[in-house]
């Protein structure tokens, strides 16, 4: 799916109490705003936008820190209090995010589909509905967890009632409403914003980002970069000046024997001075490949030479059908870009590596095996490459 597509598996009926929910907050207009209700709104927005990252990110997805099946639990408790789905179902999405960031197979994606869609129409997608039981077999073998994944909305609507106990009906709108609906964005913002603007420190292979205001609004989760490059770390402000109150409220959980097992990003990574992955190493390549036109190249390389030359050209490309890269570049083409040209564009588009000169190798590569491809399939046929 590309992001110019209509996104016809949006399911409209079950998005329709999550548009409610946003209208809903206009009944302030008729309960007025006091400001019990507004301290209540947001004391429930710290503390559930806390859950949210420490809870369904940090530790249902990455397990980046260890704790006790009770805490585990009200940590999903108050996380799935915010109507985001239950903490199996998120865990299972977000997992998947990771392993396929920024391909066509990810869940949320801006660069496959579309801003909108990767913001909140996913969630509404008939092919995200339902979990992927078997990448959270960890969770699933909670009967709590569960339990809450059964009843997924019953933490929000207990909690809207208590709101309304509270504070009455300022306190359902404004309280709890209003803060909601924040949480929708703030946490929306993290799979979208948070992979089209802000700062790259690392190579990721992907498209996530360090955004400063988004860290300051999810309390830490804007680190995106920083959290990509490292999943399992329990800090995602890698720097002293990178705000995330969510890792300080756990290392003082840490220090009152709550949660334990902090893990932190090794010092390699800190100083990025780390090797990446083969994975990471060929998604590079594979993005930095994306800005070299193959067709255009094949297709200046034909009108460069005689039909006699392109001929002979061809039949080399094919003797070596599975090195056909390897065969372009010993022939020095005028056309074909230099690896200084690859490596010049990768120092531009990405951010400092020692895996720099590999990701250039790689996605030569691709672009001259891509090129071959173009001049074998359309010489002999005489359409264009």
């Amino acid at each position: 799916m590309t992001s110019n597509e209509p996104h016809d598996d949006i399911q409209y009926p079950t998005a329709l109490p999550f548009v409610l929910v946003h209208v809903s907050c206009l009944a302030a207009i008729w309960t007025g705003i006091t400001w019990t209700s507004v301290l209540l709104g947001v004391a429930l927005y710290f503390l559930r936008i806390f859950a949210i990252g420490a809870g369904y990110h940090r530790y249902f997805s990455h397990r980046a820190y260890a704790t006790s099946r009770v805490f585990q639990f009200l940590l999903a408790l108050v996380a799935q209090s915010t109507a985001q789905k239950s903490v199996i179902w998120w865990a299972s999405k977000h997992r998947h995010h990771h392993r396929h960031s920024d391909t066509a197979q990810d869940v949320h994606s801006p660069r496959h589909h579309g801003f909108f869609y990767s913001h909140v129409g996913w969630v509404f997608s008939r092919r995200h509905d339902e979990a992927d039981l078997k990448a959270v077999s960890d969770l699933t073998s909670f009967p709590e967890l569960r339990l809450l994944h059964r009843y997924e909305l019953a933490p929000a609507v207990a909690l809207g009632i208590f709101c309304f106990v509270v504070a009455g009906w300022p306190g359902l709108v404004v309280g709890f409403l209003w803060s909601t609906v924040v949480l929708y964005h703030a946490t929306f913002c993290i799979n979208s914003l948070a992979h089209v603007h802000g700062s790259t420190r690392y190579v990721t292979g992907d498209d996530s980002r360090n955004n400063i205001l988004l860290a300051l609004m999810t309390m830490g989760e804007g680190w995106h970069n920083n959290h990509h490059a490292y999943q399992a770390s329990v800090r995602q402000g890698f720097r002293w000046w990178e705000f995330d109150p969510t890792y300080y409220i756990l290392k003082v959980l840490s220090w009152l024997g709550i949660v334990w097992d902090l893990q932190l990003p090794p010092q390699s990574i800190l100083r990025n001075e780390q090797r990446l992955g083969a994975r990471v190493t060929a998604k590079a390549a594979a993005m930095l490949a994306a800005h070299f036109d193959s067709g255009m190249i094949a297709s200046t390389i034909k009108s460069s030479l005689a039909g006699s030359e392109l001929a002979w050209l061809c039949e080399k490309l094919m003797q070596a059908p599975h090195d056909m890269a390897e065969t372009l570049k010993g022939l020095h083409l005028p056309a074909l870009p230099s690896r200084e040209e690859f490596l010049a564009q990768a120092k531009a588009r990405l951010a400092a590596s020692p895996s720099l000169h590999e990701i250039a190798d790689r996605a030569r590569e691709l672009v001259l095996a891509s090129v071959a491809l173009h001049l074998t399939r359309t010489a002999f046929a005489g359409s264009p490459a």
